[in-house]
């Protein structure tokens, strides 16, 4: 039985459905992250878990237990879970230490507990130097850490996280990526993480739940999800890559339109009518001249741009038949804009996206 059931979840703001009949199982000590764009139902879901909003179908179980439904709602103080925001919401006039311990004194534990769990905590993220200083004292990273050790300290069955980075900077969030994830493997609380950085959610996620318009388009690991894509949006959303539309052609093939014929060595082929090909960008070649043995999956193009960023080129590609394709391929690979060049499509790199 998993620990986290959503069944068939449905929220409603007025005439307008913001989740659809979701069904989610979470595994207990999973990290599972919701991803998706502004808009997808994400955050709602979360504030459903969490019990800050009403559903209005479906159920929500933990542990085999009923905490949501149209019919009644478990409160959020009681449902023994944690959640952090993207504000962190630390009390300004309290220490780091003082911050930490506040969910332990409401459950009012001895304060020889309280003072152990609060270092333990505390030592666990790296916090114990900074225990006597307040939030405005502290970097943000700081600041989010001591979020995490609040939430934690209390032991919760689930741990919710509203998009928990999104203010920090880059180099903070990187940090904060592994940090999260460590933080995870010590304690091994059942997650639900909300993010719309996919970089955030391959890093720390268990499993990937992919969301667009309220429902749920894939879920997978991040493997999974990378590497074999279901639909032209997650395609699209997890990782750069081109998409070419066209129709089922014989043996594995696309035709796509302006009369490039690409063989695919994976995916899902309809019977008949529209198809598409993902063909991601660093999976693309560049060369000057087409091999004399290049037979399939080779198309000629006119460079349009071209960026070098120290470790990669980055090229925009217009095709004889009106396609742009967008590849990254090594430095070395320097061709000026205007020039004609070969792309090549490997047949494993090409996969086939049902619509």
């Amino acid at each position: 039985m998993s620990f986290l059931q959503l069944d068939g979840l449905v929220k409603n703001y007025g005439s307008f459905t913001v989740v659809k009949n979701l069904d989610l199982s979470v595994e207990k000590g999973k990290l599972v992250c919701l991803l998706g764009p502004s808009g997808c139902g994400k955050t709602t879901t979360l504030r459903l878990i969490a019990g800050f909003a009403k559903a209005d179908g479906g159920e929500i179980r933990v542990n085999g237990k009923t905490v949501s439904s149209a019919k009644a709602t478990v409160p959020p103080e009681s449902r023994n879970m944690s959640m952090i925001f993207q504000s962190y919401a630390l009390w300004p006039h309290m220490t780091v230490f003082q911050n930490v311990a506040y969910g332990l004194k409401l459950r009012h534990l001895t304060a020889k507990e309280i003072t152990s769990r609060t270092r333990a905590i505390l030592e666990s993220t790296q916090l114990s130097a900074l225990e006597n200083r307040y939030p405005g004292e502290l970097s943000g990273g700081q600041q989010q850490r001591v979020s995490l050790a609040r939430a934690l300290v209390i032991e919760p069955g689930i741990l919710l996280l509203d998009e928990p980075l999104s203010n920090l900077d880059a180099n903070l969030r990187e940090e904060m990526r592994f940090e999260i994830r460590r933080l995870h493997d010590e304690f091994r609380y059942t997650t639900v993480y909300v993010t719309h950085d996919q970089v955030e959610a391959m890093t720390t996620a268990d499993l990937i739940v992919v969301m667009n318009g309220g429902r749920i388009e894939q879920a997978g690991s991040p493997e999974d999800i990378y590497e074999r894509p279901q639909t032209e949006f997650v395609a699209r959303f997890i990782g750069g890559t081109n998409v070419l539309k066209g129709g089922k052609g014989p043996d594995k093939t696309v035709q796509c339109e302006g009369g490039l014929v690409l063989h695919c060595a994976s995916g899902s082929f309809p019977e008949s009518g529209q198809t598409a090909v993902s063909i991601r960008h660093h999976d693309i070649q560049l060369f000057e001249k087409k091999p004399e043995d290049g037979s399939i999956n080779w198309a000629p193009g006119i460079v349009d741009r071209q960026v070098y960023l120290g470790s990669h080129r980055d090229y925009h590609v217009t095709l004889r038949g009106g396609q742009t394709i967008r590849a990254v391929v090594p430095s070395t690979v320097a061709i000026p804009v205007g020039k004609e060049v070969w792309l090549y499509f490997a047949p494993e790199s090409c996969r086939a996206l049902a619509q």
